[in-house]
């Protein structure tokens, strides 16, 4: 079993192969959002405070944060959110950025042990990536492509995460603080792509031993009611080993697709997590003992008198 450890100053997340699915929230990226990324890069940040409270109380279990606007200076905005974030939930975060001197500026003021999003395959990219890792005690998102590109062959793309993996063990980083993502491609441009993804995950957690991650939003990409797609392509990840995902904790149903399917892989013990999220909250002076009300039996007939 391998457990993938990542915390706030006062919050711990595990992601696991035998543990509730963790669910990343996505809000905080300014890619193609571009009210956020003009307010972002003019230092407002208060569309960014909504969206974090409002994907915790949805359920997100961690926040990724992003600050990818052209132009700007990423690695201060990057700093900026992280610390802000962190002020007002306790929940640990993914810093997220292509850019390394962004990665060393969040991990700087980060709190706690971050998950980095993400390292590649290439060589280059792992030897600027991986050191910090190490430095800072991070856990790292590895995606499954190296300079050949994006791989349609699920054979390959475990080649490449092998590769991520190894190298980060000789940097002395555990294969527990690699979380693969085996790259989800859009299912209306690839038709085998959710069954090349549940097969690389499969491989990954049974050869591997491995968490896994993605961004499961990219399955949908250009169909319609997207969330229909998001919760059945969820579900059946996980009954394939997935661990975790990148996606909107404000999509209702995506979020029951994940908890249902915690209780069905035995994730939720007493189906308690589920019961706590969704009961039904009998109202102020309600009977909620479950005892038949006074004066009738149990089988709702009133009682005679003699």
């Amino acid at each position: 079993m391998t457990d993938t450890v990542i915390s706030s100053a006062t919050k711990e997340v595990v992601i696991g192969f035998n543990r509730p699915f963790v669910i990343i929230g996505e809000r905080i990226n300014p890619t193609g959002r571009k009210i956020l990324a003009a307010e972002m890069s003019a230092g407002d940040f208060s569309r960014v405070e909504v969206d974090a409270r409002a994907q915790v109380e949805a359920g997100a279990h961690m926040l990724d944060v992003n600050a990818g606007i052209p132009l700007a200076d990423e690695p201060a905005i990057l700093a900026r959110a992280i610390q802000l974030v962190q002020s007002i939930t306790d929940v640990p975060l993914s810093i997220d950025s292509s850019i390394v001197a962004a990665l060393e500026a969040g991990l700087a003021v980060y709190k706690g042990k971050a998950l980095v999003n993400s390292v590649t395959g290439e060589d280059e990219r792992m030897e600027a990536v991986l050191p910090l890792i190490k430095k800072h005690g991070a856990a790292v998102i590895a995606i499954s492509n190296d300079e050949t590109g994006i791989s349609e062959d699920p054979d390959v793309r475990y080649a490449v995460a092998k590769k991520i993996v190894e190298r980060a063990m000789d940097y002395g980083i555990p294969a527990c603080d690699v979380v693969v993502d085996p790259l989800v491609m859009p299912i209306g441009a690839i038709n085998q792509a959710g069954v090349q993804v549940m097969r690389l995950v499969h491989r990954l957690r049974t050869e591997l031993k491995v968490n896994t991650s993605c961004g499961a939003s990219n399955i949908s990409f250009g169909l319609p009611n997207r969330d229909g797609i998001n919760s059945a392509f969820l579900t059946m990840a996980m009954g394939a080993g997935m661990t975790s995902a990148i996606t909107n904790p404000l999509h209702v149903e995506v979020v029951k697709a994940c908890m249902g399917a915690d209780v069905m892989l035995g994730h939720d013990p007493d189906c308690a997590r589920w019961i706590r999220r969704f009961r039904d909250v009998p109202p102020p002076g309600a009977n909620t003992a479950g005892d038949a009300p006074r004066g009738r039996r149990e089988g709702g007939h009133r009682r005679r008198t003699a």
